[in-house]
């Protein structure tokens, strides 16, 4: 009898441990009047971050020339040590894609992981990043997108074994990761850099490549920016943070004519996935280009 009574109350503590768990990973949305208060969108500033953010790299169809790439038709394939993840369709299809969604809904996924139907998104949409990202930028961003080509194109569901699959699961993975203060402390810094950590940690997300993850798949973020494994593959992804004798002996113009043409001080050329990355950055204003510069000499050489 006391042991079924010690038993029971085990399992009593299991279901409140587990019950206390679910309702503080929950999947969370921003308050309704932090969207209803945002205004009318800048288009012109909602172009900028389309390309700050590369959307057209992920959801673009795959191969799409350029002359198509803002057709965010989706469906490309993003392969992992978790599974296959597949872009979705974020063109103004009301179907298909995302116009049929309010802004609400959009920046609750972009800042909060959260999706329409109050879903845990996977990590895969780099809303780790764009968590940063001003309210009013995401405002500018969704009234570009609102403005491009529909595609009725159904991007194919993620591929994703067991436990994987389980989205239940992605409370926890936000509650250890999902964090929306700076990086790197630069507090100290000149306007010209903060704007480039601004660039560079929000919507540009280039730590999601040029970090390290855990077995988790989230950041090790004190070794912001070392490079690491290719998640998608073979070969690696570089350190860009300033260690002389590599990346570090780049001076700031070398980075910005890079983000412009494409080569390097050594005459090489872009390559891999760095392609689109790149022509994304050509399309940025040069004080912007200038901006991450400045953030990848200020950060600390790993």
């Amino acid at each position: 009898m006391a042991f079924g009574r010690f038993l029971g109350g085990i399992v009593v503590i299991g279901a409140l441990g587990a019950g206390a768990f679910l309702f503080l990973t929950a999947p969370e949305r921003l308050p309704a009047e932090t969207w209803a208060t945002a205004g009318e969108p800048d288009l012109a500033n909602g172009e900028r971050l389309f390309h700050a953010g590369g959307c057209a790299s992920c959801h673009a169809a795959p191969g799409a020339p350029d002359d198509q790439k803002r057709v965010l038709a989706g469906g490309l394939a993003l392969k992992s040590p978790f599974g296959t993840f597949h872009a979705p369709n974020i063109s103004p299809d009301e179907t298909a894609g995302i116009g049929a969604w309010t802004l609400a809904e959009f920046g609750d996924a972009m800042k909060r992981g959260t999706g329409r139907n109050g879903e845990h998104l996977y990590p895969s949409f780099p809303y780790a990043s764009y968590a940063r990202m001003k309210v009013t930028d995401v405002r500018d961003l969704y009234g570009y997108l609102k403005t491009l080509p529909k595609s009725g194109n159904v991007a194919p569901e993620h591929e994703l074994p067991f436990p994987f699959n389980i989205r239940l699961a992605l409370g926890g993975w936000k509650f250890l990761y999902l964090d929306e203060a700076p990086r790197v402390d630069l507090a100290n810094a000149d306007e010209t850099v903060k704007h480039g950590q601004y660039l560079v940690e929000g919507p540009g997300h280039c730590g999601e490549c040029h970090t390290p993850r855990d077995m988790l798949g989230g950041l090790k973020t004190d070794q912001w920016l070392a490079g690491g494994p290719n998640p998608e593959g073979e070969g690696r992804i570089p350190d860009i943070t300033p260690v002389e004798g590599r990346f570090g002996s780049w001076s700031a113009g070398d980075i910005v004519n890079y983000l412009e043409t494409g080569f390097t001080p050594e005459f090489d050329s872009v390559g891999g996935a760095m392609v689109s990355v790149q022509k994304n950055m050509a399309q940025l204003p040069k004080e912007d280009r200038e901006a991450i510069a400045a953030y990848l000499k200020a950060i600390p050489a790993r």
